[in-house]
């Protein structure tokens, strides 16, 4: 792609995000969505395959249909409070379809099977904006309604996206599909906690978003869509594969890393709401997920393929261009020893 315009679609991408993160009203909220979704199009394009034309053009009916609903219910909103504003969502059925569209945005079950198919024509750079940038903006605007959002709604899509994000990704053997399903368990337990403490919940965020750039940057450096090339990575970066089973590992909510953090203070707000039954329901259904982490670990560390070269050196990949890479990698890790540091700068 000419870097003229990719430059343009990246800081129309950022003014839309910025936009929508500094709104107060909903028009501008839903401009800065608009930009979003544009700017992403011809992103996802740039590969000129049928693949990714179909994974665009699913996007892009996703994305109106879910800005649809963000304009009517807040017109609806309007309608019958006289108010533009975002904290003033007092109308129920205009709020639950706000609740819907952006479950649509984000891509929470059961609003999300455009997500997986979508990702699977993109590239990783284009797939790591997806799932990381574009979460952004719908989020911020569900964690401002928080306080007006159904509970028992926002539940129910928890627990569903949890169950269908561990189950999905069982199966697959494309990665980015895994990622997909990564990505859809991750968004469950954001929304479970969202109505009781918003705080937990852009933690959760900030969390998701540094395991899941730093999984894909490592998939962009050794170039790896699936399991088969996964199971070549250990012969060339041995560092780099054992870093990518540790992010693996906190993807997956083990302790003593980064991504056992979120999950354990989540849990134990919902048992100081009283709701032990639903948080058994998301640790179990952690476990699917953990599954698949093992299953990618596993193929990483333990496949070594056959060497048929008849030199005893292995080829090494010498050029390493990610240099934000260690650092991604390093707050993947060490981030659960100052947990009360985080904690005290959310409250």
């Amino acid at each position: 792609m000419n870097p003229y315009a990719l430059s343009i679609l990246l800081s129309s991408l950022a003014v839309g995000t910025i936009t929508t993160l500094s709104s107060s009203h909903w028009f501008l909220a839903w401009v800065g969505l608009e930009i979003n979704t544009l700017a992403m199009i011809p992103l996802m394009t740039k590969m000129h395959h049928p693949r990714s034309t179909e994974s665009a053009t699913k996007y892009l009916l996703t994305q109106a249909t879910a800005s649809a609903l963000i304009l009517f219910s807040t017109i609806m909103n309007a309608g019958a409070t006289g108010e533009w504003t975002i904290i003033t969502m007092n109308d129920n059925s205009s709020t639950f379809m706000l609740t819907v569209a952006l479950a649509i945005k984000l891509g929470i079950a059961p609003f999300h099977l455009w997500l997986p198919d979508v990702m699977q024509g993109l590239s990783l750079t284009t797939c790591l904006i997806l799932t990381t940038w574009q979460k952004l903006a719908p989020m911020s605007l569900m964690i401002m309604t928080s306080h007006q959002l159904n509970t028992n709604l926002l539940i129910t899509m928890a627990v569903l996206s949890a169950v269908i994000g561990g189950w999905g990704g069982l199966n697959q053997t494309q990665i980015r599909k895994m990622m997909a399903y990564s990505s859809i368990a991750h968004l469950g337990w954001m929304t479970l906690v969202l109505s009781f403490s918003p705080n937990l919940t852009t933690l959760n965020l900030m969390i998701y978003l540094m395991l899941t750039s730093s999984m894909f940057l490592m998939m962009t450096t050794l170039n790896s869509t699936n399991i088969n090339k996964l199971s070549t990575s250990w012969l060339k970066t041995p560092l780099l594969a054992s870093s990518m089973m540790v992010t693996l590992m906190a993807l997956g909510g083990l302790p003593p890393t980064s991504g056992f953090l979120p999950k354990w203070l989540i849990l134990q707000e919902m048992t100081k709401q009283h709701l032990g039954a639903v948080s058994t329901l998301m640790a179990m259904s952690a476990l699917l997920s953990l599954f698949f982490y093992l299953r990618l670990s596993y193929a990483i560390s333990l496949t070594t393929a056959p060497n048929t070269s008849n030199s005893n050196m292995t080829w090494r990949m010498t050029h390493n261009q990610m240099q934000i890479l260690p650092t991604m990698i390093m707050l993947t890790t060490m981030m659960l020893p100052i947990t009360p540091t985080l904690l005290a700068m959310l409250n």
